[in-house]
């Protein structure tokens, strides 16, 4: 029985994170998101379209083989024929969601992180010294140090002399 609520648990942790969260909040809005667009389209962009032809893309195909068409309806009976009016609303309904994207969503809060990016302090502290700085500073300090403890003994061959020759070898 642990491993079933190990198993709920695990999908419960999962469903609560907050990029599932945010992603099904990105998708309802987005489907709403998707009707507004369509409502441009066929409101707006469609009786543009209108002026110049026919108010549904729909209807706008050409045919690649000899076609006939139905004297009623207009429609193709048979021939093979592309349907580029769907495929032109469809790219003006991207367009016009990634403008509407971009103008009314990219664009203010990549302003809005400017402006609250210009108004943190500069900080004027130098940067923290490298790992290969630091190794520098280290080598230069065992180096003096082994110098110091040569120069001051008189013999040489005291325990200091001996362990700072074995730093010596270690450092070459």
């Amino acid at each position: 029985m642990s491993g079933k609520t190990g198993v709920f648990a695990g999908f419960k942790e999962f469903l609560m994170r907050g990029n599932v969260i945010e992603l099904a909040v990105a998708v309802v809005v987005g489907a709403a998101f998707t009707n507004i667009v369509n409502a441009v389209v066929k409101g707006v962009i469609n009786p543009i379209v209108g002026a110049l032809g026919s108010q549904n893309l729909d209807h706008y195909k050409t045919c690649l083989t000899t076609c006939h068409t139905d004297a009623k309806s207009g429609d193709f009976t048979d021939g093979i024929y592309i349907l580029w009016g769907s495929v032109l609303s469809a790219v003006l309904t991207f367009l016009i969601t990634a403008a509407v994207v971009y103008f009314l969503m990219i664009l203010p809060m990549n302003k809005w992180k400017a402006r609250q990016d210009a108004k943190k302090p500069v900080d004027d502290a130098p940067a923290d010294p490298t790992e290969v700085e630091l190794l520098k500073e280290i080598r230069d300090a065992l180096v003096a140090q082994r110098d110091g403890s040569l120069s001051g003994s008189s013999t040489g061959s005291s325990a200091g002399g001996g362990a700072g020759s074995m730093v010596t070898q270690k450092t070459r």
